[in-house]
């Protein structure tokens, strides 16, 4: 079992930037894909990003060259650095644990999430 703990959301205007993390802990950390994903109100929950153990980033098409995921297996811990946000950037953001290595595997546990909050 894996818990995951994020941090780093608030309230930013148009253009800022916010870095979020994610703490892995209870369970293989480093021998898993990370991912993160949002939920915007009245929406489905999204991809965003993942990233397998090896280091391998994939990115949704709406955040692509703005977001960057990495992590750092000696700290348990996942990062979502976020530029040149939007407004529809705005949702509660959830950090992912899948199945496996890869970022084809299942996503598997979840976090309770972080609010990003995006003005115009």
């Amino acid at each position: 079992q894996v818990q995951l703990v994020e941090s780093g959301g608030g309230l930013v205007q148009a253009g800022g930037s916010l870095r979020l993390s994610c703490a892995a802990s209870g369970g293989s950390f480093s021998g898993r894909a990370m991912a993160w994903y949002r939920q915007a109100p009245g929406k489905q929950r999204e991809w965003v990003a993942t990233i397998s153990s090896g280091g391998t980033t994939d990115y949704a098409d709406s955040v692509k060259g703005r977001f960057t995921i990495s992590r750092d297996n000696a700290k348990n811990a996942a990062y979502l650095q976020m530029n040149s946000l939007k407004p529809e950037d705005t949702a509660v953001h959830y950090c992912n644990a899948r199945a496996g290595t890869t970022n084809f595997s299942s996503p598997l546990y979840w976090g309770q999430g972080t609010q990003v909050t995006v003005s115009s």
